[in-house]
């Protein structure tokens, strides 16, 4: 077990760095604008890092290990935001305006979020799951179409629009079925993914109102937090 599991960890890790590296090369020749590219990580991270977790074992040691992927790219992201490590692909692909020490904020936050629903969640319920896919594909979506086409600004939060908000909606809602369906679709979670579908949307509906709240580079943390507090009703 020990053996297959470390095998899955070095697929995960690989899977996630070639994916991160791609697009730091790809912001640092300039072929795509580095806000997209820091986006485009945000978003494909989660369903890659999620779906390599069914290469582990049903022992609990695995999600530790698992865990180690994204705490080996927090670390780095913190080592990067302090100037310890000189690394300017990363910098022009995660930052808005080239200043390492916004990795700090979001992609830091990012990382601890990864961590720290691996460790507690893990596939034993899909809150975690939910959670990652919010902060994935629902942010991540919603702040590429929003700078584009977000002309309507939400009355509450000028800073964002309605348009993000209905993609917040859209995409953390399709990312988090999507993924429960391959849950379901192996067996790992019990019972048809119509079952799953009220309790998604609930969730989804109460993390995109938590987006939409005008706070500062804290998006990581009230999605994850607001999806586990509202997927205690359903998966207790």
């Amino acid at each position: 077990m020990l053996t297959n599991n470390l095998f899955a960890l070095l697929i995960t890790f690989l899977a996630a760095l070639v994916w991160l590296r791609i697009w730091d090369f790809a912001a640092h020749k300039n072929w795509i604008q580095p806000d997209i590219s820091r986006k485009i990580i945000h978003i494909g991270t989660g369903p890659i890092f999620v779906a390599c977790w069914l290469l582990f074992s049903k022992e609990n040691i695995s999600r530790y290990l698992a865990a180690l992927v994204p705490l080996m790219f927090t670390l780095q992201f913190l080592l990067i935001g302090l100037g310890i490590i000189k690394d300017e692909a990363s910098v022009k692909a995660m930052s808005r305006t080239g200043d390492r020490r916004e990795i700090l904020h979001g992609p830091l936050y990012y990382g601890i979020v990864f961590v720290l629903l691996t460790i507690i969640y893990w596939y034993d319920n899909p809150i975690g799951i939910i959670a990652l896919m919010l902060v994935c594909g629902g942010d991540g979506i919603a702040d590429i179409f929003g700078r584009r086409y977000g002309i309507k600004k939400l009355p509450w939060n000028k800073k964002k629009s309605w348009v993000g908000s209905v993609m917040m909606f859209t995409g953390g809602w399709l990312f988090s079925v999507l993924m429960i369906v391959l849950y379901v679709s192996i067996g790992v979670f019990t019972g048809i993914i119509s079952s799953y579908l009220l309790a998604i949307t609930v969730i989804t509906i109460i993390a995109t109102l938590v987006e939409s709240l005008p706070l500062e580079d804290v998006d990581n943390l009230t999605i994850s937090l607001s999806a586990i507090i509202i997927g205690r009703i359903f998966f207790p």
